[in-house]
């Protein structure tokens, strides 16, 4: 019975280890419940053991099942490794090319790069999409996308894999004006907490319920980075913002960096990444882009 197993089943048992739920793996399946629980029964079936306990309000795998998942997840990369390679010999050279990137990389090596692609590749439409945080992602895990160059967003999904470009370096700033800049460093994140932080907000739902670097509820999101640049110059508030785009406005005394007590969850750096999902991996030209990037990006700052 166990030659009768198939990747779907295993996919099934993954996504219910998981989600933690047979409703909910349902729901990241697209499937009805019951065709998930039928699934997990069949499978049960053919290895002659339960994989799941049953008896409380949410399944647990038991320790077969466990020792299985692991062998599952092997099986399930392995797969996907051969279907990418596959694809990517049958594919051939990408009809258009588009790629999410994080508004936090700098502009004057995606310009660059932009530039050195269209030498390259001249016939090639290419779309380009500036998003924060999980909107740099979802386009690549709902295919709109090829690759994305992501650095906001601080998880790489399960089903994607990334190779690291390069560190752009972050500073919280606030205008010379504004009452944390009076301070003597380091500024406790308490008292950071009591003027308005400059925030980017998430037009994904990827980070819905969670925070990045930030102080306390007293803040403005913004979906625009010029805008966050624009309201710090103005005196509006305080925030991170990428080195790049701020280091002539610091040397000419139009913003003041300022030392907050570090977060916990986010560092002096981005780092930035080429993110691509396992199943559909980079095509001639995305490899091409990404390696220019991994080669020439950090030069352009």
């Amino acid at each position: 019975m166990l030659d009768g197993m198939s990747m779907d089943q295993l996919r099934t048992f993954i996504a219910a280890a998981d989600e933690g739920s047979f409703s909910a793996a349902g729901r990241k399946l697209r499937r009805a419940q019951s065709v998930v629980s039928q699934t997990l029964a069949n499978l049960e079936a053919q290895v002659g053991f339960a994989l799941f306990e049953r008896s409380g309000r949410y399944p647990k795998l038991t320790e077969p099942g466990y020792a299985l998942l692991l062998h599952a997840r092997s099986a399930i990369a392995s797969m996907d490794d051969f279907k990418a390679k596959a694809r990517s010999l049958a594919e051939g050279l990408e009809a258009e090319l588009s790629v999410a990137v994080d508004v936090m990389y700098p502009i004057c090596s995606l310009t660059e790069a932009v530039r050195a692609f269209q030498q390259q590749f001249p016939g090639m439409p290419l779309r380009v999409h500036v998003e924060a945080l999980g909107a740099v992602v979802q386009p690549v895990l709902d295919g709109r996308c090829r690759f994305a160059i992501m650095g906001s967003f601080p998880e790489v999904p399960q089903d994607c894999a990334a190779e690291f470009l390069q560190a752009v370096p972050v500073v919280t700033v606030a205008a010379p004006s504004h009452p944390l800049a009076a301070l003597k460093p380091p500024i406790s994140r308490q008292e950071a907490a009591g003027h308005v932080q400059l925030i980017l907000t998430d037009r994904s739902d990827l980070t819905a319920g969670r925070q990045f670097g930030v102080a306390g509820n007293q803040n403005w999101r913004l979906a625009d980075l010029g805008a966050k640049h624009a309201f710090l110059k103005a005196g509006l508030g305080w925030g991170n913002m990428p080195l790049h785009m701020v280091d002539e406005d610091i040397a000419a005394g139009r913003l003041q960096r300022i030392e907050i007590e570090p977060s916990p969850v986010m560092g002096p750096f981005f780092s930035m990444y080429a993110l691509h999902r396992k199943d559909a991996p980079p095509g001639p030209a995305a490899r091409w882009f990404i390696d220019w990037l991994k080669q020439h990006g950090s030069q352009q700052d």
